[in-house]
């Protein structure tokens, strides 16, 4: 079940392609609705294997591009590599920390009022416009350390 906040989010992706003069087509559609309903950063290959079934004849390139252009658009961030050798995406742009654990690859977001108040600072002393920003922890996650890190 979606709620409000994931339509207004997917729309707010959608309008982005829309605005930048790309057809908004039912692949696109769903690629932007599964970022959102992500419960984790996705890869464009976990996208396209949740996708598939629902869109055979849509290719991993498509996905690629797709999350491509919405990156390009700043309408969603690159994480980088979390020790799988694939990219991630994050759909949240407020400045947050991202933390990667090192045995089972997951990503995490952790809020943070210090890191906004890092942002402002480095603002206005600087005069920079801060567009976007990238903090990210490497350790072990509380699902692996139950497992006494074996996992």
């Amino acid at each position: 079940m979606q709620t409000n906040t994931q339509e207004e989010a997917i729309a707010r992706l959608a309008h982005c392609l829309k605005q930048a003069g790309h057809r908004l087509t039912p692949q696109r559609l769903a690629i932007c609705r599964a970022l959102i309903e992500s419960e984790n950063h996705p890869t464009a290959a976990e996208i396209f294997e949740r996708l598939r079934p629902a869109y055979p004849t849509m290719s991993l390139g498509t996905v690629y591009k797709t999350l491509r252009t919405l990156v390009e658009l700043g309408a969603i961030q690159e994480i980088g590599d979390a020790g799988d050798g694939a990219e991630h995406y994050d759909v949240n742009l407020h400045p947050h920390v991202n933390l990667v654990c090192t045995l089972c690859n997951s990503v995490r977001d952790m809020d943070s009022a210090a890191i906004e108040q890092v942002a402002d600072e480095v603002e206005r002393n600087s005069g920079f416009r801060i567009r976007g920003a990238r903090i990210v922890y490497y350790g072990v996650c509380p699902d692996c350390a139950g497992n006494g890190g074996s996992r």
